[in-house]
């Protein structure tokens, strides 16, 4: 498996291996991201240490949800037999039993598994129909970088090499 791996490559109940590296990769660059920020915005710690702390702090977590949410909807999979929205609402309940773990609050915890499973549902859906849950942004905008790419103006430009016959 390469780390390349996109998680809707494989059936729903197969490769869980591939799964968990993809789930996995993008949990760790969030983790890692939301604790950059958190170390260099809000805690500001000494030391090689308490650094390494923090990102373990935060990255941790990240990934043991999205370790969650995987197992839980393969393993929702396996045991119903069924490939349907119910399987990540399963997960997302298990990524959200971790996170109310890691914040030490059961209410923290299932309201996350609420939010986790509408949001695992409505992309199951959307996997399922065919529409996208977050679509490619479009970039209509024109930009500065390079401005010669977009011709608004009113005439054609004239032909190069012209002399007025003088």
């Amino acid at each position: 498996m390469s780390l390349k791996a996109n998680y809707y490559d494989q059936p729903e109940g197969e490769d869980l291996f591939g799964k968990m590296l993809a789930t996995n990769k993008y949990a760790l660059a969030g983790g890692l991201g939301w604790s950059t920020v958190e170390v260099m915005m809000v805690s500001k710690p000494k030391g090689y240490l308490p650094t390494i702390a923090r990102y373990v702090y935060f990255t941790g977590p990240f990934v043991g949800m999205a370790s969650a949410f995987t197992v839980g909807a393969y393993a929702a999979n396996k045991l119903r037999g069924r490939d349907d929205g119910w399987n990540y609402v399963a997960g997302a309940f298990a990524a959200g039993g971790v996170y109310g773990a890691w914040k030490r609050t059961v209410v923290g915890g299932l309201v996350a598994g609420l939010i986790f499973s509408v949001a695992g549902a409505l992309k199951k859906q959307s996997i399922d129909e065919g529409w996208e849950f977050f679509p490619e942004v479009k970039h209509h905008a024109v930009s500065s970088i390079n401005p010669n790419r977009y011709d608004f103006t009113l005439t054609q430009e004239r032909e190069r090499g012209w002399t007025t016959g003088k």
